[in-house]
């Protein structure tokens, strides 16, 4: 009999990343997103580009623990604009 090979081990991260939908400037909801409890769906700002705005949603429940742009910033799609610990 052979023993059981462990290839590594399961890890579970409760943080993730919300990127942006499109490209634009980030505007961040009125009185900022940091600290704040969001639900899935929930818009944490703005990216306004070629005379429209679209919202940035959180696709996770949780906490938002750091914000990784500026106010203004011009952004990608795909971009990391927050990180969030997950409820």
């Amino acid at each position: 009999m052979h023993p059981t090979i462990h290839y590594g081990e399961p890890l579970v991260v409760a943080e993730r990343v919300i990127v942006a939908p499109a490209i634009g400037t980030f505007r961040p909801r009125e009185g900022g997103c940091l600290g704040m409890e969001v639900e899935i769906g929930e818009t944490i700002g703005e990216l306004h580009g070629l005379g429209s705005a679209v919202p940035v949603q959180s696709p996770f429940r949780g906490v938002i623990q750091g914000v990784l742009v500026l106010p203004r910033e011009r952004l990608r799609r795909g971009q990391a604009v927050a990180w969030l610990r997950v409820a």
